[in-house]
């Protein structure tokens, strides 16, 4: 994290409602980065179990009672399941301040939809992590309500700045993002299996075949992203006249594997639509 990030998160209070994976996660990068003390931090959860585990691990400070950290807090960070949204928003209503930074990661659910809820002219954004957070690799994009400022934005992207990436986009292209980087991970993950289990046939380990797999995956993304050049650039750099490379391409264009996967972001896309319209 930049000292700007750490700067704008200097003396806030962030409570995050719901101690799941991604509130650990984005917990634990805070405290990496050293943009927050730990006393700084709240963490609300229904099991005292799961509160002791954070409490003792990361020192920060634990609450049974939404409304208690809500009111405690400079910035309130959503991180509930969309189903339950609604009556974590009817808890925390009153006890939050009307200045406070409110940012929800459940998807689905649309800012003017938790605006209605909390009342007053707030600033409300929308987060979509995904899973590779929890490694501080995760892809972010936010969105802002009507009523958000400059400084409310540095302070949402240097929290997810913590564990990864972050973009900003128009609140009307969050379903894409959840259909792209939220699912995405588990295409990833299918790919990599697919490529072990390739090396598996043709005569690697299991361990060395994962390995191997994961570990390309790994660095043509690093590389992807350092160079800055256009994927078709660095693929050209791999393939040869006659060589192995275009062997295989030939065969990953005769399956349909570019087709397949804008499939799948275009399906998860209209799944993510189909859910918030019964959520509402």
């Amino acid at each position: 994290m930049s000292p700007t990030g750490k700067k704008v998160l200097k003396d806030k209070r962030i409570a995050f409602i719901g101690a799941g994976s991604m509130a650990e996660a984005l917990i634990r990068g805070l405290l990496k980065a050293g943009a927050v003390e730990p006393e700084s931090i709240l963490a609300t959860g229904r099991r005292q179990e799961r509160l002791d585990e954070l409490e003792q691990e990361y020192g920060v400070q634990v609450f049974l009672d939404n409304a208690e950290a809500a009111g405690k807090a400079d910035v309130v960070v959503l991180s509930v399941k969309p189903q339950i949204l609604g009556r974590i928003l009817d808890e925390v209503s009153e006890a939050c301040s009307d200045s406070a930074l409110v940012i929800s990661v459940a998807a689905g659910v649309p800012i003017a939809e938790i605006a209605s809820s909390l009342g007053g002219d707030r600033s409300i954004w929308r987060a979509m992590p995904n899973l590779p957070a929890v490694v501080d690799a995760g892809a972010t994009a936010v969105s802002s309500g009507e009523h958000a400022t400059e400084e409310d934005g540095r302070q949402v992207h240097a929290i997810f700045e913590a564990v990864g990436e972050v973009t900003q986009v128009d609140e009307s292209l969050m379903d894409a993002v959840t259909g792209l980087s939220g699912s995405g991970p588990a295409y990833v993950f299918m790919i990599i299996e697919a490529l072990s289990d390739a090396g598996v046939k043709v005569g690697l380990s299991r361990r060395q075949s994962q390995q191997l797999a994961a570990q390309t995956v790994l660095g043509s993304a690093k590389l992807l992203m350092e160079t800055g050049e256009h994927p078709g650039v660095l693929k050209d750099r791999v393939t040869s006249p006659g060589g192995t490379a275009i062997a295989g391409l030939h065969t990953l264009e005769a399956g349909g594997l570019r087709t397949t996967l804008i499939n799948a972001v275009v399906a998860a896309t209209e799944r993510c639509k189909e859910l918030a319209k019964k959520g509402g």
